[in-house]
């Protein structure tokens, strides 16, 4: 197969050069760096009263207080289904308005018919890709969690990885799956000492790091070339026309 010259002498033509920039160390330095304590929002996917999800987000909203976090839990009693009211209903402002204080987030599903429940689902599909110019989960930092009532799964967690993409959240590589649910949690709630619990502290402590890592550089790190372009007036006033508006 011809290979292209090296170096490249036949430039790139595509490249529209007033959007295009060189990532940098030096964009990625902090000027001031933030002083308040890193903002959680945890979520959780089932409504019982005995929750082991709930019990789990208990355990990671602990966590990372303990490691000087600053955590909110939604919980999703009276949040209508996703275009069953609009976006006015006060439980979903108080949805959105926790994701875009949040810096970071942790997702707790149970798995159910081998997935992710609906009522896990429901929350996220309340919170839009953007809002105006706001982004409600762009740039947040993502932890992932499941239980199960059976043997070990990540169906659910392999889900909510997805989803994470999908919301342009910084999803951190570790996760927990705690299997058998009904034996990891005691009679109170909480969660039992064992290899179970460590790695849901590995976990909540990975977030910590990540989110201190990226919460003040996070405009950058997702700022897009394709984007940039598309905020352009000439560029917004093109795809109008396109799809009809502006015309007389």
């Amino acid at each position: 197969m011809d290979k292209p010259q090296q170096p490249f002498v036949d430039g790139i033509p595509n490249l529209s050069e007033a959007h295009f920039a060189v990532p940098t160390a030096e964009r990625l330095q902090v000027p001031a760096a933030f002083t308040h304590a890193p903002r959680f929002l945890i979520l959780y996917g089932s409504l019982r009263a005995r929750s082991f999800s709930r019990f789990l987000a208990y355990e990671a909203a602990r966590l990372l207080e303990a490691m000087g976090g600053e955590v909110r839990l939604f919980h999703a009693h009276g949040l209508p289904l996703p275009d069953d009211a609009t976006a006015d209903h006060p439980k979903v402002q108080e949805l959105r308005r926790l994701s875009i204080w949040s810096e970071g987030q942790v997702w707790v599903s149970p798995e159910r018919h081998g997935n992710l429940t609906g009522v896990m689902k429901s929350q996220i599909d309340w919170l839009p890709l953007s809002e105006g110019s706001v982004r409600p989960t762009q740039g947040r930092t993502l932890a992932v969690m499941q239980v199960s009532g059976g043997s070990q799964s990540f169906n659910a967690v392999n889900s909510l990885r997805v989803l994470g993409r999908w919301m342009r959240m910084i999803t951190i590589p570790n996760q927990s799956s705690v299997p058998m649910a009904y034996e990891a949690f005691d009679d109170a709630g909480r969660m039992k000492p064992g290899p179970l619990y460590d790695r849901v502290v590995d976990v909540c402590e990975e977030l910590m790091k990540f989110t201190l890592l990226t919460r003040e550089r996070a405009d950058y790190l997702v700022d897009r070339y394709s984007e940039r372009k598309e905020r352009e007036p000439e560029r917004l006033k093109a795809v109008a026309a396109d799809i009809g508006f502006g015309k007389r």
